[in-house]
């Protein structure tokens, strides 16, 4: 179980509603911590707020889309008054279902926004704190598509290898001052994004990981940053970074394809 005199007594999960983010709230209550849980839809926002109070902890909840300009700003008057031991970043947004140019580039500033800026900001401000007292760990959510560049996904792809490169210096940053890394990279799991995207998990010898199991490897490697690969997938990433890049892509793509959704 984390330790609550490290990590403690408060974290904040940003994309703490459903999937991953309600898993790591769940096993943090049990754990003692107190919770603000950031995310942008009220019902499962509240739903899962409601379940870790009743495991005994006090809890806080922000409905807040991390895209607005704002958005630090909002969480700091919640957060301000609390000793947040530990920050998991598991806010994401993809852009699956059309090529880079023709779709919306928009659509495409707010998944860098969202996966880089906001991640940034958020990271800054508590690590700085973190820093100061001496204590504390981040997380931030990955995933396995950033260790190759795959076709309708290419800007999540890279903003997924950013956030992971971003981890690993971090990771020396802090270390030094007892604050904890580590970048959890998910491969496919099964949360609702995943389910409302459509990807088809019931594959024969697909390796589908569940939302319990991954936040628990992720709290329990905490220390041993800075990138932990999570769900057996670590030959899956070990071959994704290998060279010559043509052929592993292309290979990777053909081997994937078959889990997204048909029109």
């Amino acid at each position: 179980m984390i330790d609550s005199n490290l990590y403690g007594p408060w974290a904040v999960i940003a994309g703490g509603s459903e999937g991953v983010g309600a898993s790591f709230a769940h096993q943090l209550a049990d754990a003692g911590i107190n919770l603000v849980l950031i995310a942008r839809k009220p019902g499962p926002l509240e739903e899962t707020a409601a379940q870790v109070r009743a495991k005994g902890v006090e809890v806080r909840t922000i409905e807040l889309d991390l895209l607005v300009p704002d958005a630090l700003k909002v969480i700091r008057t919640v957060t301000d008054e609390l000793e947040v031991g530990l920050l998991i970043f598991n806010a994401g947004a993809n852009t699956y279902g059309h090529e880079f140019v023709t779709g919306d580039l928009d659509r495409v500033q707010d998944v860098i926004d969202l996966n880089i800026t906001a991640q940034l900001a958020l990271t800054h401000h508590f690590g700085a704190l973190m820093k100061e007292r001496g204590r504390g760990g981040v997380i931030l959510v990955g995933s396995l598509a950033g260790y190759m560049g795959q076709p309708h996904i290419s800007v999540y792809s890279a903003v997924k290898a950013f956030s992971r490169v971003f981890a690993e210096g971090l990771w020396l940053e802090l270390g030094e001052h007892g604050v904890h890394v580590l970048e959890l990279v998910l491969g496919v799991t099964r949360t609702p994004a995943m389910e409302r995207a459509g990807l088809r998990m019931d594959l024969p010898g697909l390796n589908v990981a569940e939302p319990d199991d991954v936040a628990r490897e992720g709290l329990a490697h905490l220390a041993d940053g800075p990138v932990r690969v999570a769900g057996g997938n670590g030959s899956a990433a070990e071959k994704r970074s290998g060279f010559p890049r043509a052929p592993l892509v292309k290979g990777a793509y053909e081997a994937t394809k078959r889990l997204l959704p048909t029109d």
